[in-house]
């Protein structure tokens, strides 16, 4: 069947790049400043602006709350702006998050699975909301040490906790060979631990966060060195099947600076000559680092937290490439991440109390309060979009990428008549003043013709059941063109529930003559068990006129198959079929 090629989709498709660009940096930025205003003249109203960032336990913000709040706040602007990558409308979804779903329980698989068939049926809505979401809530955490800060690191935790489930697949903890130096346990996860902190009241995070931290984190380095430890992970073993070794080709091969891929390929090519002996010296800084973090209330001393943040930047270019590159990198890893966590949650930091301020007040109020009102903007609008995808019909953008855009045309049906399924003869348009979609199939296939037919089959189970439509599939297979095929294929695929389906088929020298007549290829020897045929949907209008024609190949792409729908069901609301 076509589509049999497995051909992958382009990534950055023009259509779907400038659909997405026009969408979040058109459409969304208008409606964030209508809402931005609208934040302001309320908060001028209600006073909020005199009162921004003034409160007491704002103004004598911990030195460590602030640099978390200031770091996390850069990593969201930063992951928010890697969404804005042309690839991530079409590749996010079945690239990054879909992969993860591998052995996970069967309830989280599941989750997952659903996860990625929404955003392929909304991924310019999606794409975009994601990225002022996290824009917005990054800046929030920038400009704010009062409450609307601490509202937004309770949104983070939420939203970091959700892509951590489904997004990481739990940050690979199901996954075979799992380790801390590619991704393990997910910088989500930690996105997720340091939002609840800051959500907190500032004074009880000055009281917990440095020590508990600190331990916290001793336990997922301690965890980090028995999942390195393990020959699972494939670190023990030299040569280029070495972990770090495979890794690094791979990473290496993405297009980014010569200097990095060097730095990369050249940690590759140690790990394939050092094997067990590099996983040595990994092993002893995951365990001295763990043990140095657990006892550091005791020692009051900064050398585990400087050992963990010199080993994590290390480890996050030779292990990790920085995570940056390939068009569909969501964040910067899991070692920034942690080297950033530890860092505030160093000793040396918990006995300082105040933040030194450079803004006056009343400038660090004013100026403060607007870039909020645009930021709480970038969050609604993001949210809201994201949110109203889920009462909205499915998007087009995957059915355009993967097949092409459809073709207007306007000509004469060229008219046939063949013999249904109940064996009756049936002729193209015989019945006036309903349109008709018309395909091709083959009764024998088991692939692409069923996935088509299930499209058709979901077209028509949206329409009313008074919808003047009729959908006409014609045998596309000279050898398996009887009733008993037809009928035996009908039964099989549930389309004798479809309202005013037929199934038409005839002689050979009939059904050649109407492949011929729509342009349709069919190739197919004698002892072939399926035909390789032209998948295409056509629209003929009442008035027995060719409006539309709808290329479809839905074995390449699985979630083509809703968009399919959907473009369909716009060509017919357009014709006045809803």
């Amino acid at each position: 069947m076509p589509g049999m090629s497995q051909r992958s989709i382009d990534l950055t498709n023009p259509f779907v790049v400038a659909l997405f660009r026009h969408t979040s940096l058109v459409t969304m930025t208008i409606w964030i400043g209508v809402v931005a205003v609208v934040i302001l003249i309320a908060a001028t109203v209600l006073g909020g602006i005199a009162r921004f960032n003034l409160s007491n336990l704002g103004l004598n913000e911990s030195r460590s709350r602030a640099h978390l709040r200031v770091g996390f706040g850069v990593f969201w602007v930063i992951d928010g702006l890697l969404q804005f990558q042309a690839s991530m409308p079409l590749g996010l979804a079945n690239d990054v998050v879909a992969p993860m779903s591998r052995n996970t329980p069967s309830a989280l698989r599941t989750v997952i699975g659903h996860a990625v068939n929404f955003w392929n049926g909304h991924p310019i809505t999606l794409a975009s909301g994601v990225a002022w979401l996290q824009i917005g809530l990054g800046v929030l955490l920038l400009v704010s040490n009062g409450v609307t800060g601490r509202v937004a690191a309770a949104v983070s935790a939420l939203w970091a906790a959700i892509v951590w489930l489904v997004g990481d697949g739990a940050g690979g903890l199901f996954v075979h060979g799992a380790t801390i130096l590619f991704a393990w346990p997910g910088a989500a996860l930690i996105y997720a631990y340091v939002g609840a902190w800051l959500a907190l009241d500032p004074e009880r995070f000055g009281r917990s966060f440095g020590l508990v931290t600190r331990r916290s984190m001793a336990v997922v380095l301690g965890l980090g060195a028995v999942e390195q430890a393990l020959p699972a992970a494939g670190f023990w073993h030299g040569g280029p099947t070495n972990a770090l070794s495979e890794m690094a080709s791979y990473m290496a091969a993405i297009a980014q600076p010569r200097w990095l891929a060097a730095i990369v390929r050249g940690a590759g090519s140690l790990a394939a000559t050092m094997g067990g002996g590099l996983n040595v010296v990994i092993l002893l800084w995951l365990v001295v680092s763990a043990v140095g973090l657990w006892f550091s209330r005791a020692t009051a001393r900064r050398w585990p937290v400087i050992s963990v943040i010199a080993g994590c930047l290390v480890l996050w270019v030779v292990a990790q490439d920085t995570a940056l590159f390939g068009g569909l990198s969501t964040d910067l890893n899991t070692m920034p991440a942690l080297a950033m966590v530890l860092w505030c949650a160093s000793p040396s930091k918990s006995d300082v109390p105040v933040t030194p301020r450079g803004l006056s007040r009343d400038l660090l109020s004013s100026t403060g309060s607007v870039v909020a009102a645009f930021a709480a903007a970038m969050v609604l609008v993001g949210s809201v979009a994201m949110g109203a995808a889920t009462l909205s019909g499915v998007e087009t953008t995957l059915f355009l990428a993967d097949n092409g855009p459809v073709t207007a045309v306007n000509a004469p049906a060229k008219p046939f008549t063949l013999t249904d399924q109940f064996a009756h003869r049936y002729t193209l348009g015989e019945h006036r003043g309903r349109l008709t979609l018309l395909t091709f199939l083959d009764p024998n296939c088991l692939s692409g013709c069923v996935s088509l037919a299930s499209q058709i089959a979901q077209v028509r189970q949206g329409l009313v059941d008074t919808a003047k439509l009729d959908i006409v599939a014609v045998a596309s297979d000279p050898y398996h063109e009887s009733l008993s095929d037809v009928r035996h294929y009908i039964d099989e695929k549930g389309l004798a529930r479809v309202t005013d389906f037929y199934f038409l088929t005839g002689s050979q020298a009939a059904l050649r003559s109407v492949w011929r007549a729509y342009g349709i290829s069919v190739v197919m020897g004698a002892t072939d068990q399926t035909s390789v045929h032209t998948n295409v949907v056509f629209l003929v209008a009442a008035n027995d006129r060719l409006h539309w024609i709808i290329p479809d190949n839905p074995v390449s792409s699985g979630p083509g198959t809703a968009s399919a729908v959907a473009q369909l069901r716009h060509l017919l609301a357009y014709e006045g079929i809803k």
